[in-house]
This record gives C-alpha cells, structure tokens and sequence, in this order.
C-alpha cells in the first residue's frame, strides 16, 4: 500500500517532464510544417490543370494545411495546421511575405470517413477576407464567404458564386485535386506556432501586415514559389 502511494507520487512528478513537448520540439515540427507546405504548393502549381492562374494572380492570400487527417474531424477537438502567405502592403500589392502559422478546426466537412491524409488550400480572394484572418477566429460560410474552388485552365472565376465569395477552397487525397467546401470550419492565427518560429513577439498580424519578419530558411520554399508563380496582383 504504502509502495503504491510513492509510485504514484513519482509518476505525478515524472508525468509533466514526460509529456510536456520541449520548446526545441515544438519549433522542429512547426518549421517542418512550413517546409511541408512549400512541397504540397510546389507540386500543385506544377500541374497546370489545378489552380486556375487568374484566381491565384488575384488571390491576396493562399493558405496551405498540408496533411490534414480526415479522421481527426470525426473525433472532434482535433485541427488541421500550416501557414498562410499574404502579398505584402496594407492593399496586399506587393511581393509576397513570410508565412504566419495557421490552424483549421473543426466544422462538418461531410465526407470525413477513414484516416488518409488531405492538403487544403485556401485562396483568400479579397481585402476583407485576409482583414479578418489577421485578427481573430473565423467561421467559413458565416463570418466569410466560401466556395469550393474552380480547377483547370480554362475554368471560369467569373461567376457569381466565386466573385461573391471571400476564399476559395481546394483539397488533394490520393493524389485526386478539386474543390470543396469547408463551410462550418474554422481558421484562426495559430499563434503559439508563431512564437515558436519567430520569437516572442510573433503575432500573425505582425508577420503579415506589418511585415516585421523575415521567413524563416523552412518557409522561403513557398514565398518563392508563389512569387516565381503570381509575381503581381491582378483585379
């Protein structure tokens, strides 16, 4: 009896050492994800027939979540991570910027079945949309617009449905690219993430529109191939 009560004393000493991830740790896995989120655009943007060219010349942001769990849906509480790259200026204008961490949680997707891997990949189309996402939690289909994006080169963005909505929503499993909506999720700056890569005084808000930091080696993959892909704003 008296053994039990010391092992249990020593586990709930050890238990907070055992568990609680490293800062080194945390920072490794979210430059990785960084780094994971250059792959994931750089082979979408190298098959023609994904991402329309003309919504991405007018997209102010793109947001990359790559290897989201389906399954992690299911159970509830769990999120998808990866960054979001904004043109630089305060009218998104200039050359892309360093990336800020992201998270996706939640929200009835609808076909959530089985644990494979999906990217996502958000456009963030106007103004307004990459306003809110610099400030606080935003729930897709209510506090912005969403659509499940058009694909292929000849694919029309010019239909109401896509100029009303605020982004732009696409998904690749098993290799299989297309759009879909993520109405009923919801993204917000994951600003503990930030830290970890920038430094203390990381915030999205900071990182993108104030243009305070420089990408980190992990993220200049993904600045520059979207600036090598869309150099320029378009309307």
């Amino acid at each position: 009896m008296q053994l039990s009560k010391y092992l249990a004393a020593g586990l709930l000493l050890i238990a907070p050492a055992t568990f609680a991830a490293p800062p080194a740790a945390d920072k490794e896995k979210d430059v990785d994800r960084m780094e994971n989120a250059g792959t994931v655009i750089d082979e979408i943007l190298n098959i023609p027939d994904d991402i329309p060219q003309d919504l991405l010349d007018k997209a102010r942001c793109v947001i990359v979540l790559p290897s989201v769990l389906k399954a992690a849906f299911i159970v509830g509480g769990s999120y998808g991570r990866g960054v979001m790259v904004c043109r630089t200026g305060a009218d998104f204008k200039g050359p892309w910027g360093a990336p800020a961490m992201y998270a996706l949680e939640g929200g009835s997707i609808g076909f959530q079945i089985g644990g494979q891997a999906t990217d996502f990949v958000i456009l963030v189309m106007n103004d307004r949309g990459a306003s809110s996402l610099l400030k606080s939690k935003v729930k897709l289909g209510a506090d912005a617009a969403v659509a499940a994006g058009p694909k292929g080169r000849d694919a029309s963005a010019n239909t109401d449905a896509y100029m009303r909505a605020e982004m732009l929503s696409y998904s690749r499993s098993r290799g299989v690219f297309a759009g879909i909506s993520l109405e009923g999720s919801t993204l917000r700056p994951d600003n503990d993430a930030n830290r970890n890569v920038y430094g203390k005084d990381a915030t999205a808000a900071a990182i993108i529109a104030e243009s305070k930091f420089e990408a980190p080696p992990e993220g200049r993959k993904l600045v520059s191939r979207l600036q090598k892909a869309s150099p320029t704003l378009k309307p």
